[in-house]
């Protein structure tokens, strides 16, 4: 288990019903899930199904004739149960056994659930790992943090008891109580990796929330053209490293790399790869129009003072990054032109209308037949119809075909 397991944004994931093996199966089904409080106590789970709800008077109880077995199976099927008569310590195992055995990952729980003294069930756990793997999980699901935290301590899973703590961070909604919650998970028993991790989300809050300071003063005062001129739809704080970089490369571009808030600041602090961070530039820069920041994020240069293009994400995938900020045609096809594959450079220039970009390859291809083919595409009397035609009488030109 990772950090970046349970911090993502996307906690949608929504905790699937378990098959027996602990894994999630399926569709979310809490109808044999759904114990109350007193049912984590050690009076037990009395009356087990929906129907509870219903007067007693409606149905004969005749769990008292019943195995556990039999429990089980009826609980399987969601019928009512009481399991009040299994008191001793060896019933209740004897039970757990048996709910083990039929494969229930609900069963499981709520048999775990409805056990004696938790300290003793936590001892018989250990020994029972499919129906602890059970238990743990509904205890995160119902959010009995307490309780999950003390049996994590009594197994001596110290990374898990710290990852547990960290995730309550989630539930502090005021900023500078949630960066000083993170500040004292630092020390926490994590591993090399989750203690990185924990230390820059607290670096990166830190961050934002002087950024969020200064470009609010910036947005009241009226200071800034770009604020002017792009008003800010929601606060930096909380947000994902990612939206902070975009967010930078968006509002604080040119900024020298000694403030908070400049890009490379934020690159070289994170250790964000090239790759995503040229990504995310691009995004910003081409959503601002800003043409020649574009240009310039893909211009190298050697050391002879040659300049070449250069996109560690690949031509193609900035080609389609512009296209959804509608650049226009003369911004777009000079980087058609340097995808280096002829048929992804081909349909990429059909698909968005870079008749250059298509008469050039086509000559270059020595290819008569799809060049005076692709002249029917191109406007009556306009250049790139002439250019065609210029192209096709050009008798130097050894065509293939």
């Amino acid at each position: 288990l990772f950090l970046r397991d349970i911090v993502d944004d996307d906690d949608d994931d929504d905790l699937e019903r378990v098959s027996w093996s602990g894994e999630p199966v399926g569709s979310k089904c809490r109808s044999t899930l759904c114990l109350s409080l007193s049912a984590l106590s050690d009076t037990g789970v009395k009356n087990y199904a929906p129907e509870l709800r219903r007067p007693k008077a409606e149905y004969k109880d005749y769990s008292s004739d019943w195995s556990p077995k039999d429990t089980v199976r009826r609980m399987q099927r969601g019928k009512v149960c009481s399991l009040e008569r299994f008191r001793s310590l060896q019933d209740k195992l004897v039970l757990l056994d048996e709910a083990v055995a039929g494969h229930d990952g609900n069963v499981i729980t709520a048999v775990s659930s409805a056990g004696a003294t938790w300290e003793i069930l936590f001892r018989e756990l250990e020994v029972r790992q499919v129906a602890l793997c059970h238990l743990i999980h509904f205890l995160k699901e119902a959010g009995e943090q307490k309780l999950l935290l003390d049996l994590l301590r009594f197994l001596d899973r110290t990374e898990e008891v710290a990852l547990s703590q960290y995730r309550e961070h989630l539930n502090i909604q005021d900023v500078e109580k949630r960066r000083e919650f993170l500040k004292g998970c630092i020390g926490l028993p994590f591993s090399a990796e989750d203690t990185s991790h924990i230390q820059d989300h607290y670096t990166l809050l830190e961050r934002q929330i002087i950024i969020e300071a200064n470009d609010r003063h910036l947005e009241t005062a009226g200071q800034s053209e770009v604020f002017r001129k792009y008003p800010r739809k929601a606060s930096i704080l909380n947000m994902p490293l990612v939206t902070t970089l975009f967010y930078s490369c968006f509002y604080h571009y040119t900024e020298a790399e000694g403030t908070f808030s400049s890009p490379t600041n934020l690159k070289k602090t994170f250790k964000i790869p090239d790759k995503q961070y040229v990504l995310t530039a691009l995004a910003a820069r081409a959503k601002l129009r800003a043409w020649d920041d574009v240009d310039a994020l893909f211009t190298t240069k050697n050391w002879l003072g040659y300049t070449k293009k250069k996109a560690p994400i690949g031509f193609h995938r900035v080609v389609e990054i512009l296209q959804r900020n509608n650049a226009p045609v003369q911004v777009l096809q000079e980087y058609v032109r340097l995808v280096e594959d002829v048929e992804t450079r081909l349909n990429l220039a059909t698909k968005y209308k870079c008749h250059d970009v298509v008469i050039e390859t086509y000559k270059d291809l020595k290819d008569r037949i799809q060049l005076t083919a692709y002249k029917c595409k191109v406007e009556r009397g306009s250049a790139e119809e002439e250019k065609i035609n210029s192209i096709l009488n050009n008798m130097q030109i050894r065509w293939k075909n």
